[in-house]
């Protein structure tokens, strides 16, 4: 825990910077602009949902118990006969920014401090601002964008909706970097 008493100025100042730029890309930046699309029958897929009573979780479509059921041949069927969906539905009404908000800000908090963790490890006191840079920025970008690719293996997630994530995760390492290779100890 030593290396927090030493580091928690950049990792707050970091952590911020790193929320305040993801506002930024979310926000002024176009690049996730069109990495959503509509669906031809919004409507009538919602109302469906709503039918339903599908309460907020995460849901596949079609759902099969184990991998003897899909292997069966009414799973092959279904899955050949398709769509397949991999869907997160969220709580109804509008989302409530602040909390949402407050959650991104402490998320970037704390991978601050893990990205600190690991440069504490790496890096003596008194670090030249590039050598912290460099370790910081690798790190900080690692963890922003390496964990997403599974979704796009394995849940369809577009792999050009990961490269976009990657420019993001690129900019965030930066400004991590950035900042902690300015704060250094």
């Amino acid at each position: 825990m030593q290396f927090i008493m030493e580091l928690w100025i950049p990792i707050l100042v970091g952590g911020l910077a790193v929320f305040v730029m993801s506002a930024l890309v979310w926000t002024v930046l176009p690049h996730h602009r069109k990495e959503w699309r509509k669906l031809p029958n919004e409507e009538q897929v919602a109302d469906a949902i709503r039918a339903g009573n599908v309460t907020p979780g995460l849901y596949h479509l079609p759902h099969m118990n184990d991998m003897k059921e899909m292997g069966s041949p009414e799973g092959i069927a279904k899955m050949n006969r398709g769509p397949l969906v991999y869907m997160t539905v969220a709580p109804t009404g509008m989302p409530t920014m602040g909390p949402m908000m407050a959650k991104s800000a402490i998320a970037s908090i704390i991978i601050a401090t893990f990205v600190a963790y690991v440069a504490w490890h790496s890096l003596p006191a008194g670090s030249e601002y590039l050598q912290v840079f460099r370790i910081v920025s690798a790190v900080g970008f690692m963890t922003y964008c390496l964990g997403s690719i599974p979704e796009s293996i394995w849940f369809a997630r577009p792999w050009s909706s990961f490269f976009l994530q990657a420019f993001d995760a690129l900019l965030y390492g930066l400004v991590l970097g950035g900042v902690f290779g300015w704060l250094w100890i």
